[in-house]
């Protein structure tokens, strides 16, 4: 029997190798009998999919093992964003949330991803507690419920419409380009910006589950499509969401890329001196020391967290949360839901240009000059378990004390191994570093850097690689 493994956000696979409507099934019972054992399955679930091959058939699988359950299920009627289900899970007072999307990954997975009651991703002990159904193959029966098909945007886009001020986004009269990779964001933004005026151009809005030439991921060399098009169309801003729309991406005025790090630094910045909301702010391990600086100037508490929006989901149960945001473009709000949302952001980001009248890029800028150059890399490497697995454990060896040409001044085991570096800091940029972690989701080690100094990030990220291909 394949053996299913949870990583931070549910499960993904193969298409027709691991992930197959057998394993699905399994995947459903043992939600099912957390369900059952933990919520009131008389409230039911909420069963969204995305774009990808089958999303729909495997949705309807999901619904038909829940509802044999006794379950009742509100099944989606189309395409759906991931925070749609998880605002109506909330809306609707749902048991949970089931998304059938691989998010971010290629053309050839898919995925399953469960959210609690509270409309977001669950926290690390309800997946728990699901894994440990799915070890004890539950596959609870009972009086077979009803399924229901229902429109889960509308309510979705009355709610992200009224968070954003989109009458004063319309009077700036920026131009933007929107993105949504092939995804289920598909038709989301250019409705909300058709119903108040805003101008736009929109690409990549039609289904295509191979996503030609792509991964549907907010970032380069994806977005180069988006790039091309706010230089031809000569828009202020570009704005991409991903395969089930839960993350962000950005392209300045110029054709340069704004990256999630970016987009939340900007974010922060404006909700602190222009709306003044109360609140800590929440980053993951991996992401960019510039919201520190941010959150210090205004006297806002900081919380770091592990890598996963399961991890900033469970801290907005328990704290009041501004903003908090992960390196791979997922942002979310206590205000709105404990949730990531490349809808509602990329409409924030808009909101931000309109009030501070600036294009994309100068605020990026702006923000450079204030709290020093921050620069961000990542490089995905596709490596052997015994690699992988031994570039963490040197890593983490107080024997290591340099990578490349620059000695290592303190490490951090959070969620995988951060080592920070003497490097050089101009214009009281941002502190070296560089960070080696397993993917919790697919097969490969993943190394991130931050420094004052593109260049310096890209050396920092070839002395990474060096040092974890050493035999």
């Amino acid at each position: 029997m394949t053996r299913i493994k949870f990583g931070t956000d549910g499960w993904r696979g193969l298409i027709a190798d691991d992930f197959t409507f057998d394993n699905v099934r399994r995947v459903a019972g043992a939600i099912a009998g957390y369900v059952l054992k933990h919520e009131d399955p008389s409230r039911g679930v909420i069963v969204g999919y995305d774009t990808r091959f089958l999303s729909g058939s495997f949705a309807r699988t999901i619904s038909e093992v829940l509802a044999a359950a006794g379950i009742p299920v509100k099944l989606a009627d189309d395409y759906v964003p991931t925070p749609a289900v998880s605002y109506n899970v909330k809306k609707l007072g749902a048991a949970g949330g089931v998304m059938v999307t691989s998010s971010h990954n290629p053309w050839n997975w898919n995925g399953v991803k469960f959210k609690a009651k509270f409309g977001g991703s669950a926290t690390p002990a309800i997946m728990k507690s699901i894994e440990e159904e799915l070890a004890s193959g539950t596959a609870p029966r009972g009086n077979a419920a009803k399924i229901e098909e229902v429109d889960l945007k509308l309510a979705y886009i009355e709610a992200v419409s009224q968070f954003a001020d989109l009458d004063l986004i319309r009077r700036a009269n920026f131009k933007f380009a929107i993105d949504s990779m092939y995804g289920s964001g598909r038709g989301v933004l250019s409705r909300i910006f058709d119903a108040h005026g805003i101008r736009y151009v929109a690409i990549r809005q039609e289904v295509n589950p191979l996503f030609p030439g792509i991964n549907p991921e907010p970032i380069l060399p994806h977005v180069a499509l988006l790039q091309r098009t706010v230089v031809q169309e000569k828009c202020h801003a570009g704005l991409v969401t991903d395969g089930d729309a839960d993350r962000i991406g950005a392209v300045a005025e110029d054709g340069s890329f704004v990256d999630s790090h970016k987009c939340m630094s900007v974010l922060l910045n404006w909700l602190l001196v222009y709306k003044k909301w109360p609140g800590d702010v929440v980053r993951a391990f991996n992401t960019t020391g510039m919201m520190d600086r941010i959150a210090a100037k205004y006297g806002r508490k900081l919380h770091e967290c592990s890598i996963g929006f399961k991890y900033i989901a469970d801290l907005m149960m328990d704290h009041e949360i501004l903003i908090g945001g992960e390196e791979s473009g997922g942002i979310g709000y206590g205000r709105f839901l404990p949730e990531r949302d490349g809808i509602l952001n990329a409409l924030l980001l808009a909101n931000v240009m309109a009030e501070e009248k600036k294009p994309l890029g100068q605020l990026v800028a702006d923000l450079q000059r204030e709290f020093g150059p921050h620069y961000f890399g990542r490089r995905d490497l596709h490596i052997s378990d015994e690699m992988k697995n031994g570039a963490i454990r040197r890593a983490a060896d107080p024997r290591t004390t340099k990578i490349g040409t620059y000695s290592i001044l303190r490490k951090e085991d959070r969620d995988g191994v951060k080592l920070y570096l003497d490097a050089p800091k101009p214009n009281n940029g941002a502190d070296a570093w560089v960070l080696f972690r397993a993917s919790g989701t697919e097969p490969m080690l993943r190394c991130y850097a931050e420094a004052a100094d593109p260049e310096l990030v890209e050396e920092i990220l070839e002395a990474g690689e060096r040092f974890v291909r050493l035999a």
